[in-house]
């Protein structure tokens, strides 16, 4: 029988030392450090749709958005993670001790890529964003997720509706409206993947 190579567990310090001269990203998960890979074109296309209707509608609003390289601390998942988008409150609330790291994001969305979406395994898939969602929500601040495939027209939205309780509502249709209700904001799904051709997929 052949032995597994031991995984290699790093202390949070660690991490962010390596990761201040790292020149990619990299996830922390409980002391494993993951490799986070980069973006297609419509991934970056669907995210910067995303953003810029954010950044449209909270202009002038107690709010700031950001994109891909925001790194996120939770401290009650052991998680240091950089979601896709996030938006939090102003004034921001950063990690003790840091510049760089935020804390208290209130909407997060992720667009989902092969990385995170392995159409081989579907069990496996729901696992693994099943354990980001339940690290999201260890966050006080956060009431409503987003996940967006990029591959099909599919758009999961997760919202806080009381403590301990979510409501989950699924689109695949462009022309339906969803609403995020932490910002009263209608979003066409359509307006989500704008430029994406599903045939070159």
């Amino acid at each position: 029988m052949i032995a597994q190579p031991e995984t290699k567990h790093y202390t949070v310090e660690e991490y962010l030392e390596l990761e201040i001269a790292s020149d990619i990203r990299n996830e922390y998960r409980d002391g494993e450090i993951i490799p986070m890979t980069g973006g297609t074109p419509d991934h970056n296309d669907i995210t910067s749709n995303l953003v810029a209707i954010l950044k449209a509608t909270l202009r002038g609003k107690p709010y700031r958005v950001f994109i891909l390289d925001q790194r996120l601390w939770i401290p009650g998942a052991n998680l240091y993670t950089y979601p896709d988008v996030m938006v939090l409150p102003k004034p921001l609330e950063l990690q003790t001790g840091r510049k760089d790291t935020v804390v208290n994001p209130c909407f997060i969305a992720e667009v989902l890529s092969k990385s995170t979406q392995n159409y081989d395994s579907p069990a496996e898939t729901l696992c693994e964003r099943s354990e980001k969602f339940v690290a999201y929500r260890k966050i006080p601040t956060f009431q409503e997720y987003l996940l967006i495939d990029q591959y099909r027209i599919h758009v999961e939205h997760h919202v806080k509706t009381a403590a301990n309780q979510w409501l989950f509502s699924e689109y695949d249709d462009p022309t339906v409206t969803l609403s995020l209700s932490i910002f009263e904001l209608q979003i066409q799904i359509a307006e989500l993947y704008e430029n994406i051709d599903f045939s070159t997929v």
